[in-house]
């Protein structure tokens, strides 16, 4: 897609290690890998053969959601933002812990609940 030259910023959001191990694999040389919310793993790869002699910058934090949960969900509830395509299941309240073991599993990128 970038037509080997690698993107310029890569966002991994709260994955595991091939979350982290994907955006090494295609950010360009000079590029940002920026990690949000807390990574699910206690070690990665950041040394000279992988993000260094690449220039390569690497940055991370906690995805701050609370701040924004005002302001943002009645324009979600009502329709007039699109939370995204990031979900690709819907659940009730009832199968959030179905939901948290198919994300842990694999099964699902992430759940939408709804009432």
């Amino acid at each position: 897609m970038t037509g080997g030259h690698g993107t310029h910023v890569v966002l991994e959001c709260v994955g595991n290690m091939p979350a982290y191990q994907q955006p090494t694999g295609i950010v360009r040389p000079g590029g940002v890998i920026s990690r949000v919310g807390v990574p699910q793993y206690e070690e990665a790869p950041i040394g000279f053969g992988s993000l260094f002699r690449h220039h390569i910058r690497l940055s991370d934090g906690p995805a701050p959601v609370r701040a924004y949960n005002e302001e943002l969900m009645p324009d979600i509830l009502s329709g007039a933002v699109e939370p995204g395509k990031v979900f690709d299941v819907t659940s009730t309240l009832d199968g959030v812990p179905v939901g948290y073991r198919d994300m842990a599993d694999r099964k699902s990128l992430k759940v939408l609940v709804k009432r």
